[in-house]
């Protein structure tokens, strides 16, 4: 097939008009729901009351019902003196008449019996032979909820459009509502495309990843008062595309598509949009990063949406383009996301006349200010889902957003509760089942993974209350400890004692080529995973590199072009065994343990010291004091026997600068 390409690409507010101007969306309908069901449903008309609220006077404590002028002047030195006729429950009907100086005894919710205006709590009478002491007086309709005092008959109880929740439904029932008419639920298809793709609940098959967007969208259009019929996974085939795409809108009313919609040659989507018409595609292409490849069609009125591949991308874009749409056709409130003012923690270069949307993750600093933490691992990755609270908009005009600069974040979901504990730092393994153990235990952790360096700024701008690291001095051989002069953190920080693990040469089964040492990598036919900057791993290749220059003569330049691939990074110690392990690499640079989860042969280099630094104000905050009880107590190193190459030491959770 031709290649396509985007000739025209449309801004998001263009997107919206051209979306809203074309499909002019409204509710699709009014259909009754039992009261049991109606939950998150949106009412279709104004509720007026049948009934009074309470529909009768009645008494709002324990007590006895008076005439509240038989009361006036009574204290604990001249109680009122009342004569006790009878007494009402809650469900009674009333049949005495409280006269001059008589009371009746009643309970919460019983009907308030003639002649009496008033109840006086029980704690404040005493009762003997019939006859009732009163020590403290009570006003007219004191402590009675009168008939209608909720709602009236006849008044307006709730408005159209009001989404129906546990308060509204109680209302409802009190009202005698039995079934209640709301707007019908739109119906939206979703399918999934791509060779690649496979269903969840299955183990993963080479080469194959599992299918996110279903799933992840599935839960975007319930929370936008919609109904998903989940459709699969569709092949790379455009026959079936386009067959299931017409089946999918007998019945749906807004279809979303993700995957096949960029420009490639096999990319199948749009090409079968554009035979679904007329008119067919509105929009291919949107002025935005990630989601260029959006395309967004019309068929037989009904609106077709085709979303990035890329989770975080068909996210976003969903968010932008096809949220607006989904509510006004389940007649919810059009609202924006709720948005957070917050400083960005990084410099950003922006997108080159593309609006780009960047997910971010939230803390806050030591005065108070939320800082954005940007999640770059690109579009395609799912942690950029799970640690995400929302995302800011780089304008297109904008050539650099500087660090601090004040952005506004749109929010994903409201902000909890903020966390016990702020981790940014270095990913390990034992550090995640530190933090794991401290949240089976009810705390509230957040986590950050952005390398060593990274955890170090954190502490340092007062966004983290822990940073995990493994850094080398050059100088002394010694790791971490230099961090604290070297980034004028003494005083404001304290760096713990954590463990040790084996850092080492990764090589697939059997190392076929026959690697033993850092002269072997820079020497032989070797295809080499680095790691990004900023982290320990890659300080302690560079370092080995240096060394190994000095031993040669050549300077660090000259011996760093000899690696085939040094500047191949890769973001974790995973990606570097994985690489191998699929024969994409050779050799890498990363821990025991993940040579030893994915098979391969390790060659040991060095044990490295990974340590925790700790801001001196946040060593009084109860999780920070569990978890250094956690790593003194022998908690940590239990855990860390289950990892190949992990090992606590005898100072382990000590402050040891």
């Amino acid at each position: 097939m031709e290649r396509r390409i985007f000739h025209k690409l449309v801004s998001l507010d263009e997107a919206r008009r051209i979306i809203l101007d074309t499909f002019k969306p409204a509710p699709l309908g009014v259909e009754e729901a039992p009261l049991l069901e109606a939950q998150g449903r949106v009412l279709a008309e104004d509720l007026y009351s049948q009934v009074d609220v309470p529909p009768f006077d009645r008494a709002l404590m324990d007590g006895y019902a008076v005439r509240a002028e038989d009361t006036f002047g009574a204290d604990e030195a001249h109680p009122a003196q009342l004569k006790v006729i009878g007494h009402i429950k809650a469900g009674d009907i009333p049949s005495q008449e409280v006269g001059s100086r008589e009371a009746v005894e009643i309970a919460t919710g019983a009907p308030l019996p003639r002649g009496a205006n008033a109840v006086v709590m029980v704690e404040y009478t005493s009762e003997r032979d019939g006859m009732l002491q009163v020590y403290r007086p009570v006003s007219p309709g004191e402590n009675v909820m009168s008939a209608g005092s909720d709602l009236m008959i006849g008044e307006r109880a709730l408005r159209r459009g009001t989404v129906l929740g546990a308060r509204e439904i109680a209302v409802l029932a009190a009202l005698g509502v039995a079934n209640v008419k709301v707007y019908r639920k739109p119906r939206v298809a979703i399918f999934s495309t791509g060779d690649e793709l496979q269903q969840v609940g299955e183990p993963l098959k080479p080469w194959k990843l599992y299918d996110v967007n279903t799933y992840a969208l599935a839960a975007e259009v319930q929370r936008c008062g919609c109904q998903p019929i989940v459709k699969g996974i569709l092949p790379d085939d455009y026959t079936t595309i386009l067959a299931s795409l017409r089946e999918a809108l007998k019945t749906a009313d807004v279809v979303l598509v993700s995957g096949g919609t960029s420009a490639g040659a096999g990319d199948l989507v749009y090409r079968a949009l554009e035979s679904l018409g007329p008119p067919g595609i509105l929009i291919h292409g949107l002025s935005i990063k990630p989601g260029k490849p959006t395309v967004i069609a019309s068929a037989q009125g009904k609106p077709v949406f085709g979303l990035p591949g890329y989770p975080v991308s068909a996210l976003m874009v969903f968010v932008e383009v096809v949220e607006p749409l989904l509510l006004k056709l389940s007649g919810l409130p059009a609202s924006p996301r709720p948005s957070i003012d917050a400083v960005l923690s990084t410099r950003l270069t922006g997108a080159k006349g593309r609006r780009w949307l960047v997910p971010v993750s939230l803390v806050k600093r030591s005065d108070d200010t939320l800082a954005a933490y940007p999640l770059l691992a690109g579009s395609g990755a799912i942690t950029s889902l799970a640690y995400a609270d929302g995302y800011f908009i780089v304008p297109e005009s904008a050539d650099v957003v500087e660090e601090n600069s004040r952005i506004q974040v749109k929010l994903f979901k409201e902000l909890s509760s903020l966390p016990d504990l702020v981790f940014i730092g270095s990913h390990c393994l034992g550090a995640d089942m530190l933090l794991s153990k401290l949240e089976e235990e009810g705390y509230n952790a957040k986590v950050i993974y952005t390398g060593s360096l990274g955890g170090v700024q954190a502490i340092k701008r007062g966004e983290a209350d822990v940073a995990g690291l493994h850094l080398l001095d050059e100088k002394t051989l010694t790791y971490n400890i230099f961090i604290l002069d070297e980034y004028g953190l003494r005083g404001s920080a304290v760096l713990v004692r954590g463990y040790t693990r084996v850092q080492g040469i990764a090589v697939a089964k059997g190392n076929p080529k026959n690697i033993r040492e850092i002269s072997d990598i820079v020497d032989g036919d070797v295809l080499f995973i680095n790691r990004v900057r900023g982290t320990g791993t890659r300080v302690l290749f560079d370092y080995l590199l240096k060394e190994e220059a000095l031993k040669r003569g050549l300077s660090f330049e000259e011996v760093k072009r000899m690696v085939k691939g040094y500047r191949w990074e890769a973001k974790t110690h995973s990606a570097v065994a994985a690489a191998i392990a699929q024969g994409r690499a050779d050799a890498g640079i990363t821990l025991k343990a993940f040579a030893d989860k994915y098979g391969l042969d390790f060659i040991p280099l060095q044990e490295e010291h990974y340590d925790f630094l700790i801001k001196r104000e946040s060593l009084n905050k109860p999780a920070v004091q569990r978890l250094l009880e956690m790593m003194k107590t022998g908690v940590l190193s239990k855990l860390l026997s289950e990892l190949p190459g992990y090992k606590a030491l005898p100072d382990t959770g000590e402050i040891i600068s």
